[in-house]
Order: C-alpha cells, then sequence, then structure tokens
C-alpha cells in the first residue's frame, strides 16, 4: 500500500500551528482545505487528553458552526487519533493564514467557556461522560497564548 501523505509529514519537526494538510477538490469543482490544527509537538510534547480533545471538539465544533463569516464554510471539525490535534475541513482554497483570525476567535472562546458542555448529554453524544472542560480550556489557553497571537513561518508551513 501507498504512504497516505500525512504520513509523510516530518513529525520530528513539526511544530505546534496551523497547517494545510491537503487540499481537494469535488466532482462540481469545489475546493476543500483540510487543516492540520496541531496543538502540541508531536511526540515531544505530553498530548491532550482524549477527554480535554473530546471537550475541544464538541466546544469548537459548535462555535465554528455557529459564527456568522465562516459557518457556512465548515465542513468537519474532528480530533486526532494520536491526540495532538485536531483537523478542520473548510470550503474554499485557504491558506493557513486565512483561517489564524478565526483559529483564534475559536480558541479564545474554549478557553474562557463557562457553562454545561454543548452536546455532553446521553441523548447528543455517545460517550457524554468522556469530558474534562477544565483541562480543554488550559490546552486551548496556552495554544492561544504561546502560537496563536504570535505565530512564526514555521507555525503555519509544514517543514520541508
Amino acid at each position: 500500500m501507498n504512504k497516505i501523505p500525512s504520513f509523510t509529514i516530518d513529525h520530528e519537526r513539526l511544530l505546534r500551528g496551523i497547517y494545510v494538510s491537503r487540499k481537494d477538490q469535488t466532482p462540481k469543482g469545489d475546493i476543500l482545505t483540510t487543516f492540520d490544527i496541531r496543538l502540541t509537538e508531536p511526540n515531544r510534547m505530553t498530548p491532550v487528553s482524549p477527554e480535554a480533545l473530546h471537550t475541544i471538539e464538541h466546544l469548537a465544533a459548535t462555535y465554528l458552526r455557529n459564527e456568522p463569516g465562516w459557518k457556512e464554510k465548515v465542513v468537519y471539525w474532528g480530533p486526532m487519533g494520536c491526540c495532538t490535534g485536531c483537523y478542520l475541513i473548510m470550503q474554499g482554497d485557504l491558506k493557513s493564514e486565512d483561517i489564524l483570525p478565526l483559529m483564534r476567535d475559536t480558541f479564545s472562546f474554549i478557553s474562557k467557556f463557562e457553562g454545561d458542555i454543548p452536546g455532553a448529554s446521553p441523548k447528543d453524544c455517545g460517550n457524554y461522560l468522556f469530558n474534562d472542560l477544565a483541562a480543554a480550556k488550559a490546552a486551548s489557553k496556552s495554544y492561544l497564548n504561546e502560537v496563536l497571537l504570535n505565530p512564526e513561518p514555521d507555525n503555519l508551513n509544514y517543514p520541508s
């Protein structure tokens, strides 16, 4: 089998950041951009706990699908199995810089969130007790303050 493109990225050099993972064209000609939203450095930093990542998933998906300027372009938001980040699929031919303000707003929202986690009920979620709001807020605040507020080029472009 051929190695899929996401496994060809040098994870030993990958930093926290926002990366264009791939661009796909639909049969109708629309471009879908998949972003790698990398919250921790793979294999060098502690990954986000699965419970915190699940909470980030619920909060980010809710925020993004309600954000007036972007909600129509959001196709998917979901966690990576390695617990080092999430994938965001957006309609449009986009660059990392294009969604940087959106990611700042998203992670600011998560870092300050108070109250019940959207969709965290037995009726709405298949594992509704599998959440950690405090850890999700801490991970989001760290990512926002340490990466998103002042990104370097290496936080927006995969290592070559």
